[in-house]
């Protein structure tokens, strides 16, 4: 198989207390309750508040198109008795061995370890065979910034991102992580 079709197949990736899969039409009624949620859209550069109509089906089928630069992954908890869906973790090819990382997770299960276990998982999987990997967290959100010093991401500085939801440029931390 050559890498572009290794990178087309998006592959699941076992997480410890949940699976990291790629995400399937069934997911859009969770994906959809939990970014219409102000604060999880806020904590994101891409998802707007209100949700549009059909925004979150046209999400999906981008993640599964096979031009996408951007593998999305559900955090699946089924097999733990936990949701199907309680969030999602990206990569986005920014150039061959570079890829951005980003995350979020439903307001209930905030504070659980579940972004931390997602992200190193990943990290772990190297799915892109990255590098290096770069991420941002909101300065206003230092949780997001604890999940990725765990994950041995590097504080490079400061800078700005648009939010979407929130209709302005936010500070945030940026960081990076050499793989290998």
């Amino acid at each position: 198989m050559s890498d572009a079709e290794m990178l087309t197949q998006q592959a699941s990736i076992p997480a410890g207390r949940f699976l990291l899969r790629p995400l399937r039409k069934s997911d859009v009624g969770l994906i959809a309750h939990y970014t219409a949620d102000r604060r999880v859209s806020e904590g994101t550069r891409a998802i707007p508040h209100p949700l549009p109509p059909g925004a979150t089906e046209a999400y999906v089928a981008r993640a599964a198109a096979s031009d996408r630069t951007e593998d999305v992954w559900a955090i699946d908890g089924s097999e733990s008795g936990l949701g199907e869906l309680v969030g999602v973790v990206s990569l986005t090819r920014i150039v061959p061995d570079q890829s951005e990382l980003g995350f979020w997770i439903g307001p209930g299960f905030w504070n659980t370890g579940f972004a931390t276990e997602a992200v190193q998982a990943l990290i772990a999987a190297n799915p892109h065979k990255s590098r290096t990997l770069f991420a941002e967290a909101f300065q206003d959100n230092p949780g997001s910034a604890r999940v990725l010093t765990h994950a041995g991401f590097e504080y490079l500085g400061n800078a700005e991102s648009w939010s979407v939801a929130r209709n302005a440029l936010v500070p945030t931390w940026t960081y990076l992580r050499p793989m290998g």
